[in-house]
């Protein structure tokens, strides 16, 4: 039976205290915790003054007769008072279990210290509410738990290799991530059970936590994206390595899809008699760039290697006779020839070859310094250029835009059609080109008219290209027509 200082008011005040605190609880924002753990534990301490006067111990069972009136009362009362003080013990959870920069990571541990209090707070109401054995209940559960551990042990093993995972912060959505068994891409979702990784082929891989866990992993995002690559060249023993070194340095300078900063490296690997082996170190923005910065700087060693006369090596694996290797006396590598530039150029490519040929013949050298400005943003360039050595900038309004290596080609919208540089052009290097005037190909366009027209064609839609990449201005954009017209009287006159 209750005892009878249970009976009368206090109990009435008690579950109206504590229906009030929930209700009070739920209006505060989350975003006042502070004031929100003083309500509460202003609510918790009434409850309990309540209980002490009453003579009433939360902590205990009281047994009492179902058939007792106030039974009722004495349950939602104790109840009430178990769940303000799980929320009490909440609110300094939150507001003190905190990780310092890592808020992902402390609200995981919060939510798994506030699971705990809650299971505790269920328990506790179990055995001092309603008189539940709960050593009898603890035992049985435990069996089912270990039936359920090992029915769900795969999944058991993804959720916490997840916790681990989040804790231990080895990688964040958006970063790419390498794994040891070669599976490399994107980091766009994370979960409990799984991590999702898009790869460089745009399929998503789907990894479990408890799979990841164990292979070895590799966050190139950190300390930031930048992406060192290597690649080994083998360059003919026909000149000192010292110039080999020059020439590969001169072709990464060039490159327009590496990063600037640290400044590549070139490294001399090896020599024997067959090949001097260079080693060419650069980093890319994003592991996205890889693909294309090791085709341009493929490309460019083999145009500056052509520009300065050196050979590529056989391979390691080719057999060959020493006596027939080149050497510095008999190593005779194709010249750079205007012809070979012409050819290469997209506006040249209606020509045909005797067309090609008398247009090289009218070629003349033109020779920069160092630093000597080539021409000037919004000026004209009344004759074409093809770089036949070093390295031009192309810059806008004092930004560098990109470089220009041998093999490259710049002034034929002011050749052909009259229009304006949208760059400045600088000389970084020593720069030979060669140069090939209005009056040079002028006969061109007076044999075919129709060239005229093709070339219009190729300008406009090449400024177009540049209009949508944001690389030229509106005032640059222009229709065939007009320029076919600028063409013809240009040429006209």
């Amino acid at each position: 039976m209750i005892d009878d200082a249970l009976f009368g008011k206090p109990l009435i005040s008690l579950i109206t205290i504590g229906l009030a605190g929930i209700v009070v609880w739920h209006l505060l924002s989350r975003q006042r915790p502070t004031t929100r753990l003083v309500v509460q534990i202003l609510f918790f301490a009434a409850m309990t003054l309540i209980l002490v006067v009453s003579g009433i111990e939360p902590h205990r069972f009281q047994g009492y007769a179902s058939e007792d009136p106030q039974a009722l009362l004495v349950i939602v009362a104790k109840s009430l008072w178990w769940i303000h003080l799980a929320w009490a013990v909440i609110g300094f959870i939150r507001l003190y279990l905190v990780l310092e920069g890592s808020p992902r990571e402390a609200r995981l541990l919060q939510d798994l210290v506030i699971g705990v209090v809650y299971i505790g707070t269920a328990l506790s109401v179990m055995a001092f509410v309603f008189g539940v054995p709960i050593g009898t209940l603890v035992a049985t559960s435990g069996v089912v738990a270990i039936i359920l551990g090992l029915a769900l042990q795969n999944t058991l093993a993804d959720v916490f290799s997840g916790i681990a995972l989040t804790l231990g912060r080895p990688y964040i959505i958006g970063d790419w991530i390498l794994l040891s068994d070669g599976t490399e891409g994107r980091v766009v979702e994370s979960n409990w059970r799984a991590t999702h990784i898009l790869t460089s082929a745009n399929n998503v891989v789907v990894l479990p936590n408890s799979f990841l866990a164990k292979l070895g992993l590799t966050n190139v995002s950190r300390p930031d994206e930048s992406h060192l690559l290597v690649l080994t060249i083998r360059i003919a023993p026909t000149r000192m390595p010292t110039s080999v070194r020059h020439v590969m340095a001169t072709a990464l300078a060039s490159c327009n899809s590496i990063v600037r900063e640290p400044p590549p490296v070139v490294a001399l690997k090896g020599l024997d008699a067959t090949a001097l082996e260079v080693e060419l170190q650069f980093r890319v923005t994003s592991p996205s760039q890889r693909v294309t910065a090791r085709s341009e700087v493929l490309d460019l060693v083999y145009r500056h290697c052509k520009s300065a006369g050196l050979l590529l090596a056989i391979p390691p694996s080719a057999t060959v006779l020493t006596a027939d290797l080149p050497t510095e006396e008999t190593a005779k590598p194709p010249s750079v020839t205007p012809l070979a530039l012409i050819e290469a150029i997209p506006v040249f490519t209606t020509l045909t070859s005797d067309e090609k040929r008398r247009l090289a013949e009218t070629t003349t050298v033109r020779e920069f310094r160092k630093g000597d400005v080539i021409v000037r943003e919004d000026e004209m360039l009344p004759s074409l250029m093809m770089v036949r050595a070093g390295i031009i900038a192309a810059r806008n309004a004092g930004e560098e835009h990109g470089r220009l290596a041998p093999g490259d080609f710049f002034g034929e919208t002011g050749l052909l059609a009259g229009m304006q540089e949208v760059c400045t052009l600088e000389a970084l290097t020593p720069v030979t080109a060669y140069e090939i005037d209005q009056e040079a190909f002028a006969p061109l366009l007076s044999e075919r008219p129709a060239l005229a027209e093709e070339i219009a064609d190729h300008l406009a839609s090449r400024a177009e290209r540049f209009r949508n990449g944001a690389s030229l201005p509106p005032e640059h954009a222009r229709s065939a027509h007009a320029i076919l017209k600028t063409i013809r009287t240009i040429f006209k006159a």
